[in-house]
């Protein structure tokens, strides 16, 4: 998966929205005003910083080089994703389903459930 690729995907996510606060280099995606992913667009091969459970952060760190503890974030909670190439894009879109989920489940109830009526209930789960 590349930029594009990973950008596209990101977007693609139920009422994401794509931001740059920090500037034209990187994207902020957010759902309902929170940050569920950043995309680097500035490098040659690209990186995403993505929330992740943290036992889970620790067990991705392990198994893949490219996944490393998140750059500029709470490294408990953010990993970094190097768009090297190196991991399956399956795994990678797994990554952000999981993020995404993440984010919408600490959402407040009645909006997770307004969510999940236009959406369907899969939006709470990677």
């Amino acid at each position: 998966m590349d930029v594009d690729a990973a950008r596209q995907y990101l977007l693609g996510k139920p009422e994401a929205i794509e931001d740059y606060p920090f500037g034209p280099d990187v994207a902020v995606m957010k759902v309902r005003g929170k940050m569920f992913a950043t995309l680097s667009l500035s490098d040659g091969e690209g990186r995403m910083n993505l929330k992740c459970d943290p036992d889970q952060a620790l067990a991705l760190r392990d198994i893949f080089p490219a996944v490393i503890p998140g750059y500029h974030m709470n490294k408990k909670h953010w990993n970094t994703v190097l768009l090297d190439g190196s991991i399956p894009e399956g795994e990678l879109s797994r990554m952000i389903d999981h993020s995404y989920a993440l984010v919408v489940r600490s959402l407040p109830k009645a909006i997770r459930e307004g969510m999940a009526l236009r959406h369907g209930p899969d939006i709470l789960t990677p």
